[in-house]
């Protein structure tokens, strides 16, 4: 049985829809980071122990209840028909750049790309994903760009130093799709690719 407090933190992570920082939490509830964490630990436990279909996810610096990732199937079942919008080729490349060399001009993006990035930059602005981090220090002093709560929140990341690193990258993609289908089995992921 969860104590108040702990309570109190699964009604706030309930009816918010970004995640909620430590910080946030002890401002609202008036308790310590120390008891918060321990009242986080409780509702993680009670969660896992009462085999519910949430769990706790550490996303973009701070906690949100989510489904779990088990039940994808039956969830998106309830999206059927409501395709989101996906992001063009040129975005995701443009995306990928901002989030591995960040902060980055817009120049620098269109260095590593070899192609104009206007249109993608102004997309995923729009999008709330990438982010006026700053100006950059030499003439003109040009904009940089970095990635936002969303884009880790979209991703499923709680930092930027979660995204994998290249060489973990170029290792998957040297690998081939039976590689994956064997380590994905053997990790018990189930099918990685629809047959």
């Amino acid at each position: 049985m969860l104590d108040q407090l702990a309570r109190q933190i699964e009604a706030l992570l309930v009816a918010t829809d970004e995640p909620l920082g430590l910080q946030r939490i002890c401002e609202i509830t008036g308790c310590g980071i120390q008891s918060a964490e321990q009242a986080l630990s409780r509702i993680t436990a009670e969660l896992v122990a009462g085999g519910h279909a949430m769990e706790i996810a550490g996303l973009a610096g701070g906690y949100r209840i989510v489904t779990d990732p088990g039940l994808g199937d039956v969830v998106s079942q309830l999206f059927q028909g409501k395709r989101p919008s996906r992001l063009s080729r040129a975005a995701l490349e443009t995306l990928a750049v901002v989030a591995y060399r960040q902060p980055v001009t817009r120049a620098q993006m269109e260095a590593v790309r070899g192609v104009n990035s206007d249109s993608a930059v102004r997309t995923l602005m729009e999008r709330g994903l990438i982010r006026i981090a700053g100006r950059h220090e030499t003439p003109g002093r040009p904009l940089l760009y970095g990635t936002t709560d969303l884009f880790l929140e979209y991703f499923g990341l709680n930092s930027i130093e979660d995204l994998p690193r290249m060489d973990e990258i170029d290792e998957l993609l040297r690998l081939s799709a039976e590689d994956l289908e064997k380590a994905a089995a053997e990790a018990g992921e189930g099918d990685l690719f629809e047959s």
